[in-house]
């Protein structure tokens, strides 16, 4: 490494990428890319017909339908610092990947559509953030069309997601009429169609444009010029210490798709979002990035990134110390060490060997099914766990099987590769061993079927069951198969332990009432 490893880890900056679906989070990746120069060209989701797509879209699927079902770690260099961007699944289906990534980072960036306000996908992924009280900076999107007031999407931010606001830049106009924005935090407004390459206009001491434009003319810009009067007196100030605790979200007016406004972002966004803060264990204890001893998490596995190669990657976020190729290192839950040689970082799809990361960086590790989400790493001798990733209860569920019996040998492969990288859950019924799987959301049945036959070679047929309340059980060994029936079916989990899947709520309910000994539980 270049750098003395301290410099080195206080350069990263690790995010993750929230919003509902469509509100731009994968055109904004794409965009932070060509500014970092991982990217000649941003492709943008809407171009389908030309074969462009968002380097942050690899799989198959996302790319017939223009969303995004996994995370996709991308890095590059800007300004110094080491960026690594989280993107995360946009749709609400996947919203336990998304959960987990949000566990691997240090801030989060929050798209809003400005002609929707807050929706609700982008409501529950802000609850995790305030959770874990990571640092939110807001991106108001699509300035560029005509839109919700700027007053009523910093109300609406305020009142609907509970943290106070601070606008960065305030809009000059809106859709057509869109003529740039007023940037209170470097004092210069950045036009949105500049003439002469002059792209950013400096302010005077009075508050108005230092020099002569056509701009002030305008109802737009004297509207702005009162609301950032306003917004002076009686908006919040700005304080660096609520924004690095999760109190005070920096607001920023802008497009993605026109590339407005997003450089100025990212470099004001760089200069207060936090480099790699420490970790709880589960031991309450905390483990500093700037340890001696590499240690890290596993928050995410998936399957075939490379079809051709029928590969697993388990994604590490590195927490403390550096890593070097060809260290040991060890996985507490199973006591088992291995030796790290081949190991990636990303473009999306893109790999390179990696030989040096530090704390904040995402690696791959090739793996062979050894690990699980949620698996601790460390290269010293000290053993420990960090805090448990969460996992949620599924709500639906379908039997499955092989279509051709002949394919069962690929069909249990796959499913078993697949269930590990968490987004679907698999389960069997106690004696006949049919395979259950259940899921948060449809959209994830429809991913492993469309996987299933496009990476493993094998259609499947799956019926669905409908919706069922699954309950774990902490005193299994009291639990009777005599108390299973029809509107309580008994089950295993991957991992052998009991399930049980009522009907309904009142299923469980009755089920209670009647055996009040066995104590029932339930995943996030």
């Amino acid at each position: 490494m270049q750098k003395p490893i301290k410099d080195e880890i206080a350069s990263r900056r690790t995010f993750a990428i929230i919003s509902h679906p469509d509100a731009g989070k994968t055109t904004m990746t794409e965009k932070l890319l060509f500014f970092g120069g991982a990217i000649r060209d941003a492709g943008t989701v809407k171009g389908k017909k030309t074969g462009k797509y968002a380097t942050s879209d690899w799989m198959e699927i996302e790319k017939q339908r223009g969303i995004s079902v996994t995370s996709s770690v991308l890095q590059f260099d800007y300004d110094g610092k080491r960026v690594n961007i989280l993107d995360t699944p946009g749709h609400e289906d996947f919203s336990e990947d998304t959960y987990r990534t949000l566990m691997a980072v240090d801030a989060a960036v929050m798209m809003v559509d400005s002609g929707k306000g807050i929706e609700p996908q982008t409501i529950k992924l802000f609850k995790v953030c305030r959770m874990r009280g990571i640092p939110i900076f807001t991106f108001m999107n699509k300035m560029d069309r005509q839109g919700k007031e700027p007053l009523e999407l910093m109300e609406e931010l305020e009142e609907v997601l509970g943290i106070e606001s601070y606008a960065m830049n305030w809009p000059i106009g809106m859709g057509k009429e869109f003529l740039g924005v007023y940037d209170r935090h470097n004092q210069r407004i950045e036009l949105a169609r500049p003439q002469d390459d002059q792209k950013f206009l400096p302010l005077g001491e009075d508050g108005g444009l230092a020099v002569e434009h056509s701009m002030t003319e305008t109802s737009y810009y004297k509207q702005a010029l009162e609301d950032v009067l306003l917004l002076n007196e009686a908006g919040n100030d700005f304080d660096k210490e609520r924004v690095a605790k999760g109190n005070l979200t920096p607001v920023f007016f802008g497009s993605a798709l026109t590339n407005f406004g997003v450089l100025t972002f990212l470099e004001t966004f760089l200069q207060f979002a936090p480099a790699p803060q420490p970790r709880q264990t589960q031991d309450d204890e905390k483990v500093d990035p700037y340890a001696d001893e590499f240690s890290g998490f596993i928050f995410k596995i998936q399957a075939n990134m490379n079809p051709a190669h029928r590969d697993r990657i388990a994604f590490v976020r590195i927490v403390s110390g550096a890593f070097e190729r060809g260290m040991s290192v060890t996985v507490p839950r199973i006591s088992k060490s291995f030796k790290l040689s081949q190991t990636t970082q990303f473009l999306a799809d893109d790999r390179e060997t990696v030989n040096e990361a530090v704390a904040g960086d995402i690696i791959g590790l090739y793996d062979t099914g050894s690990y699980q989400i949620g698996d601790t790493v460390v290269g010293g001798k000290k053993m420990f766990q960090y805090e448990a990733l969460p996992q949620f209860t599924p709500e639906l569920f379908v039997r499955v099987t092989a279509k051709n019996v002949m394919k069962s040998k690929h069909f249990h492969k796959g499913i078993l590769q697949l269930v590990q990288e968490g987004a679907i859950q698999y389960y069997k019924t106690l004696h006949t061993e049919e395979v259950l799987l259940g899921a948060v959301g449809q959209l994830q049945f429809e991913v492993f079927e469309h996987r299933m036959k496009n990476e493993y070679n094998v259609e499947v047929q799956m019926e669905h069951i409908g919706s069922k309340v699954a309950r774990w059980i902490e005193n299994e060994s009291d639990v009777k198969e005599t108390m299973a029936g029809q509107r309580a079916m008994l089950v295993k989990d991957r991992h052998d332990n009991l399930v049980f899947l009522f009907e309904n709520d009142f299923a469980m309910r009755w089920f209670n009432d009647k055996y009040p000994d066995i104590r029932l539980y339930s995943l996030l």
